[in-house]
């Protein structure tokens, strides 16, 4: 029987600076912050004291997880940076902060946010997909808020500019615990291995 990849022992979450609309985002990043610290997880973010990102940080620091956040320079000096968590690294710039909060987690969660969210969760699924790390990425879909992505996505699949293994791999659910479970059960799908070279026999096709 397969094992999962690694072991999780620290989950990276991208989420909005913003509470977004109405209670249910706020809610559900306190079912995940204690979904974090009941699997044993560290939590790693983006060092925030306002939006989801502070509500999910306190709450595991209400139940006894440890928290690490990153932050460029040019962010806490906006005096933005969570002050009670138990690490905050300070960077020059947003590169910086993401490759750091790559290194230092197991696994990725992209909750419901805006632009900047959307940039973090891509970026980790890229480099999973060109072999750079291989972790586990998952939408935490509250209230189907990813719904309209997950369908272009499933688009990109039909045209023929993700291959499916890729797509896969992405994890999704709308409830906290059933996805840490599908985190730590993580094996990825890999595409055949000429995957690439099929790509420039396509291509080349093309310029015949």
């Amino acid at each position: 029987m397969n094992n999962p990849i690694t072991k999780i022992s620290s989950i990276c979450v991208f989420c909005g600076s913003s509470t977004g609309r109405g209670e249910a985002y706020a809610a559900n990043a306190r079912l995940l912050g204690k979904a974090i610290v009941k699997n044993n997880c560290n939590l790693v973010y983006g060092g925030s004291n306002i939006g989801l990102m502070r509500i999910l940080a306190d709450e595991v620091l209400s139940g006894g997880g440890k928290v690490t956040g990153v932050m460029p320079n040019g962010l806490a000096d906006k005096e933005i940076a969570h002050k009670g968590i138990h690490d905050l690294h300070l960077v020059d710039t947003m590169h910086e902060r993401k490759a750091m909060m790559a290194s230092m987690s197991d696994a990725f969660i992209a909750m419901p946010g805006g632009l900047g969210t959307l940039d973090e969760i891509f970026e980790i699924l890229s480099w999973n997909q060109l072999d750079i790390i291989s972790k586990p990425t998952a939408l935490y879909n509250v209230d189907g808020y990813y719904d309209h992505l997950l369908r272009f996505l499933d688009h990109t699949v039909d045209e023929h500019f993700v291959r499916p293994e890729h797509r896969a791999n992405l994890l999704v659910d709308d409830e906290a615990e059933r996805l840490m479970k599908k985190i730590l059960d993580f094996i990825p799908q890999k595409p055949p291995s000429k995957w690439v070279d099929e790509l420039k026999v396509a291509t080349k096709k093309l310029l015949l």
